[in-house]
């Protein structure tokens, strides 16, 4: 993974001359272009991993507090695998990790995790009143049945934990809209609990699809996202994410070469002249001729690099593909103090800065302590978090998180934070595309994955913006398959 090869000549800064690969040339150690360098090496090509970071997996990222395997972890980058995601789960399978996946608990799908209400911090098995509370203050004209309002409270506490601030200051109008078509249905199949006070939000949408012409624009195309991320149906991998690039990585024959900089590309007809800085600011740049290239790198990274030979469309993509923000912090915990207290996983809608909390079960050695994923938050929410240094991000967690464990200031129960801000981190400038996932019909959505995925001669692209799943560890393997296929065809012609 770590191995090294000698690229051409190394050329001095300033100097135009160029050293000759022959390999292909991947940009990226991310998902996407491990999967790309696997494949293409399996059909015979000879392939080059270029990454600018110190590490491979791009956002797909497990931190380990501690160096033994079986330390204490939580994960930075992505952090669940939905169970309709074909593409990944073929190749967690290849990969020999099928007997890791485990089934990931999501936000307020413990009885026992909180939720912030117009009442104050309350669990979630004692949420459905204060909830219902909370929409007839939203919409206090309106007149609905139990189950109406049921599906409304649930709704409006999926909306307040999942979604971003704007959509949640514009919620009440939708949910007035909304709420008067769901008049119309028996809910009655879909009540769940012991007490009957939850409704299964997303199997109501499901079946009943007509619901989506109450939603207005932002909220209609975040929905599909937000019943997602609070489904059931949703796993994740024991050991960590990370265990999918890492396994990718040893298989791949060829050099996966680290700290090599991308700073320009240069895509000509018969050729891709690659222009690397080596050992960071400062370092050699030298340019590498390549027989095609295939971009991993995000749109919001590739368009600061001195790019040549793209038409103006590719151009207008690059420049104005948007990239969501996400902030993640986590701690590392003396103990999981959480499961004294009934919970056993899951996450609380904590609220304020932080707005998510989950609580992974600790796997390994209970001596070795546990990670608690104190703060998931993303889009505006994350800035705030975001764009503080990172221990002031720590202290503003510990603190905000308080209220629910006031053990969390005891001395010695956290033992290390760590965290990222997405959004400012120079390797990705943002968690995921969302140009084309907050809106816009389903046509244009293809016409933009299109364009995104359009190679430029004999340079190539992949990665989750070039994809129907964009954000998703799937849309990063459907693109490089995608790719693949495209390179293997175009070479072969070009040959």
């Amino acid at each position: 993974m770590m191995a090294s090869a000698q690229m051409g000549r190394v050329i001095t800064p300033g100097t135009t001359a160029v050293g000759h690969c022959e390999d292909l040339v991947i940009l990226g150690a991310g998902v996407a272009g491990l999967v790309a360098a696997y494949e293409l090496e399996s059909i015979g090509y000879r392939v080059t991993v270029l990454e600018g970071s110190e590490r491979i997996g791009g956002r797909i990222h497990t931190h380990r507090f501690g160096t033994a395997s079986d330390a204490p972890y939580a994960e930075l980058g992505a952090i669940r695998i939905p169970s309709s995601h074909e593409f990944t789960l073929r190749y967690v399978r290849k990969l020999g990790l099928e007997s890791s996946l485990r089934p990931f608990r999501t936000v307020l799908s413990d009885e026992n995790n909180h939720l912030l209400t117009g009442q104050g911090f309350v669990r979630v098995k004692e949420a459905a009143g204060p909830l219902m509370k909370d929409v007839r203050r939203l919409i206090p004209e309106a007149t609905h049945r139990r189950t109406t309002l049921l599906f409304g409270a649930w709704l409006t506490a999926f909306v307040r934990a999942v979604a971003p601030a704007e959509m949640r200051d514009r919620f009440g109008s939708d949910l007035a809209r909304l709420l008067r078509l769901v008049d119309d249905i028996d809910l009655t199949p879909y009540v769940r609990g012991s007490r009957g006070d939850r409704i299964h939000v997303a199997t109501v949408f499901r079946e009943h699809p007509e619901l989506r012409a109450g939603c207005g624009p932002r909220l209609h195309g975040f929905l599909d996202d937000l019943l997602l991320e609070t489904d059931t149906d949703l796993l994740c991998l024991s050991g960590g994410m990370s265990q999918i690039t890492e396994r990718l990585a040893a298989r791949v024959r060829g050099p996966i070469l680290l700290g090599r900089e991308v700073v320009g590309v240069h895509a000509v007809r018969d050729h891709v002249d690659v222009r690397l800085r080596c050992g960071g600011t400062g370092g050699t740049v030298l340019t590498l001729r390549c027989p095609a290239a295939l971009c991993t790198l995000p749109f919001s990274v590739l368009r600061g690099l001195d790019l040549t030979g793209l038409d103006e469309d590719k151009r207008e993509v690059v420049r104005s593909t948007e990239y969501g923000a996400a902030t993640k912090i986590a701690l590392h915990c003396r103990d999981a103090f959480w499961i004294r207290d009934g919970i056993l996983g899951g996450a609380s809608a904590t609220g304020g800065r932080i707005r998510q909390t989950y609580y992974p079960l600790p796997e390994g050695d209970p001596a070795a302590g546990a990670a608690l994923l104190a703060s998931y938050a993303i889009a505006s929410d994350a800035h705030l978090l975001g764009r503080l240094p990172a221990e002031e991000r720590h202290v503003a967690a510990v603190d905000e998180l308080t209220a629910l464990w006031p053990e969390l200031k005891e001395p010695d129960t956290v033992l290390d934070a760590v965290s990222i801000a997405w959004a400012d981190h120079p390797w990705s400038k943002g968690c995921a595309t969302i140009r084309w996932r907050w809106g816009g019909d389903i046509a244009r959505c293809v016409q933009e994955r299109k364009r995104a995925a359009c190679p430029q001669g004999l340079l190539f692209f992949a990665g989750e913006h070039c994809s129907d799943d964009p954000a998703w560890i799937n849309g990063a393997i459907e693109s490089a398959l995608a790719a693949v296929e495209a390179i293997r065809t175009r070479l072969r012609i070009t040959r």
